[in-house]
Parts: C-alpha cells; structure tokens; sequence
C-alpha cells in the first residue's frame, strides 16, 4: 500500500519505529529479519524467537546485527532494547509481555505451537501477523473473535498469495465488480511427495524438507485457498477444488466456469496448474452495469461477463513489513476470517495407513489435505490436517481416503482441540447440524 510508506517514514523521523518480534528463525523468518533491519524505516526487529537460540543469532547475524543479547524474560527484551540492542530468546512469552514489542510476526509454520504464541499475544494486546495459514485455516475464525473482541488486530500477511489475492478482492470491489473466482497459480501438484523426493529442491534453496513437501503435495495450497474462503464467504466447487492443468493464461479462465453456479455458491476459490503468469494470483470478477461493461472491453478486459484480474508475483517476506504497519498504524487487516468459516482442509490418506499408525506432519509420508466445505466437515465429522499430527489410526486406511474424527485417537490436552471445540460451538458453519456443533468427546 502506497500510503504505508509515508507512514513508516514518519515514525522513522519521529525516533518511534514499530517494535516487532518475530517467531520463528526458519528460511521465511531470516528473509523477514533481514527485509526489516535492512530495508524497512520505521521499523525495528527488537526481538527473535527461536526454540533452537543457535538459529536466531545466526539469521541476525546474516543481516549484520551485531549486538545480540540472550533474554529470559519480556524484562530482559525490554532492557536489551533500550540499550539498542537485538533480543534473542527460546521462550515466545518473553516478547508477548515485553512493552517494547508492537507486534508479533508468528512464522513458525507449526499449529500447535502457532496456537499458543497467538492466544498469549492476544492476551497481551499484542498485534499478530500470521505467516502461518495452518493456523488460520485450521482456528483462523475463532482466534480472530477473540482478538477483536481484545482490540488486537490479528491478519494474515500480504506477500503470501492470501494477502495478494485478497488485495485484488479489495481493488475489484472497489472499483465496482463482484468477485466470484479467486484463484492461485501452482507449478506442481502432486499429492503423494514426500520430504524424500523433495529433499534436494529443499537443500538447493536451504528450505526445510516437511514445508516443501506441504507446497507440492497440494497441502500448502489448500491452507491458502480455505483462509481466503473464509475472508470473503467464498467455498468450492467441490472437494479438493477443481485444481485444473492449464498451460495458457489466467485470463483465458474467463470462459472455463460458469457464472451463474458462481453466483448461486457465492464465489468459489480455487487453483490452476501451470498457468501465466506464475506464481501469481487472481480474481475473476463480474460487472452488471453494461455502461461499465463497455467500458471495460474499452480497456481491454473482453466482453465479460467475467473479467480477469491478477498480480504475476507473490514476494512472501517482502511484504510483510507492509502487512505490520497497516495492522499497527491503520489497524487494518490485509487478511482476515468473517467470523463463521466456510472452507476446511481435510486429512487425506497419502498412502496405505495401518492400524497404529501415529500420523505425521503436515508435508509428511502420511497426509495431505484438501479443501472441503465447513459444513460436510462438520456434520460428516472429517478430520482438519491442522489437528492430524500425533493422532493414532484406529483401523486400516486405504490411500486417499479422508479421515474422520471416528477413524483417531486425538492427543490429550492440545489447545488446538480446544480452540476447535469453541470454534464450533461459537462459529458453527451454515448447515452444520448438531453432529457437527462439537468434535471432541
């Protein structure tokens, strides 16, 4: 956003940079930290968070931050900036409680985790920037509840292809037109790699294996789309999406869907295959002015009735700075749930599971997710992939099966569970029945 720049340059003249603290020290993280020690007036990294300390020194020192202080406490961030140095801690707590933090960049990846740094940041009227849409798309709604209702602004972040499409949302509504596709655009879909066959492309570009499996095998993708459902009150089409191979460009799309099914399910997200221009976004959108309509085939956007909108790029931590500062200074949300949720993600079998089984991570040999609707999850009890982890497999299940609630034995004392369990008494989805008001015994 224009206006963001003008903003953070005068809260660098003012000596007043926005305190962030950032949650995760993995290939995401370390980009974020050097984009704003580096690149970002009026902003200043004043604390990173890392359960492995060895890997928050290291990104600080990849961004040429020399004086690093290792801290207890929200104290010892608070003393360690006021000296101006750069705080370094294992305990997330320590920069949820710390007055010289604004706002809490989460970039774990990781649920559980996630649920506990964005609860307690909630707690400390802190301002959350999700680089991490398996929380979203797994409590996303309810914790957005709760952060409105604390004054908090929790958003997801601009730069990955949620916050990118749902600025396009924003700039077709505003000059009139209705979305009614937003789409992705992937390189490569197939659910059944593993961190096996991605571990060279991982090591190539010093990724971790697990998060590079969650992109190629659809997981990653399906997170994405159901946090944009849920921020627009868009659904699918069908389970798992339409996920078409499509060589040409997204502007050829305006043909492929039909647009009165569109208008009847209330707009639909979805993904492509090898489309132009990749790894982009976009929106499909309809205008019912003819006026307008001429003028838009004026301008080169066709005859309609759809009509193509997209950004050829999503530049993931580079944009971030910008989704921080419009949280803390506009108090705006660049990505956000309307309250009820309408897209899950599912847990499907990537290959044979025997009874035993304790199921893995997201991008591991065990799972991958789709997206389903909010109410078929619920009433038919389907298992969300963001609470699969650590689950045991209670009967023999064949590959691309999805699970149900019936087919595990959940862990015990999870916040994630118990964040699902508030979230369908609180927001239970349109057409959910009473099967599906509670998940858990």
């Amino acid at each position: 956003m224009i206006i963001v720049d003008t903003a953070l340059q005068r809260r660098e003249d003012e000596g007043r940079p926005i305190g962030v603290a950032i949650v995760g020290a993995g290939f995401m993280g370390r980009g974020l930290i050097n984009q704003i020690v580096n690149t970002t007036p009026g902003m200043r990294v004043v604390v990173v968070v890392n359960r492995t300390l060895a890997k928050a020194q290291n990104a600080l020192a990849e961004a040429g931050v020399d004086d690093v202080r290792v801290v207890a406490d929200g104290d010892g961030v608070d003393s360690a900036v006021a000296d101006g140095a750069v705080a370094v801690t294992q305990d997330f707590h320590a920069a949820t409680s710390a007055a010289s933090v604004d706002a809490i960049v989460e970039a774990t990846g990781h649920v559980e985790y996630g649920c506990h740094v964005v609860v307690n940041a909630i707690e400390h009227g802190k301002d959350i920037v999700l680089m991490n849409a398996e929380v979203d798309g797994t409590v996303g709604p309810i914790l957005s509840k709760r952060a409105k209702a604390a004054g908090v602004v929790l958003s997801g972040c601009d730069g990955d292809q949620p916050g990118v499409q749902m600025n396009l949302v924003r700039f077709v509504r505003g000059i009139g037109l209705t979305p009614l596709v937003c789409g992705n655009i992937k390189g490569l879909q197939d659910e059944y790699r593993t961190p096996t066959t991605q571990k060279a492309f991982a090591e190539k570009w010093g990724q971790d294996p697990h998060m590079v499996t969650s992109f190629a095998d659809g997981t990653k993708v399906t997170f994405e789309q159901a946090i944009v459902a849920n921020a627009t009150g868009m659904t699918v089409e069908s389970r798992g999406m339409r996920g078409a191979d499509h060589d040409g460009h997204v502007d050829d799309l305006t043909g492929a869907y039909d647009v009165e099914e569109l208008e009847r399910l209330g707009g639909v997200v979805d993904y492509v295959v090898g489309s132009k221009p990749g790894p982009g976004v976009f929106v499909l959108a309809k205008h019912d002015d003819p006026k307008h309509r001429h003028y838009l085939n004026l301008y080169k956007l066709g005859e309609g009735p759809l009509y193509s909108f997209y950004t050829p790029y999503h530049l993931c931590h580079f944009e971030v700075p910008t989704t921080v500062a419009r949280a803390v200074l506009f108090r705006d949300a660049a990505l956000e749930p309307l309250g009820t949720p309408t897209v899950e993600v599912v847990t499907t079998a990537k290959t044979d599971l025997p009874a035993g089984t304790i199921l893995d991570g997201l991008g591991g040999y065990h799972t991958y997710g789709v997206a389903e609707t909010a109410s078929v999850t619920a009433n038919d009890g389907l298992l969300p992939i963001g609470v699969a982890e650590g689950c045991r497999v209670l009967r023999d299940i064949a590959k691309d099966e999805v699970l149900t609630y019936s087919d595990v034995d959940v862990p015990p004392g999870r916040l994630v569970d118990r964040l699902r369990q508030e979230q369908a008494r609180e927001l239970p989805p349109p057409g959910a029945g009473p099967a599906g008001s509670a998940e858990l015994p």
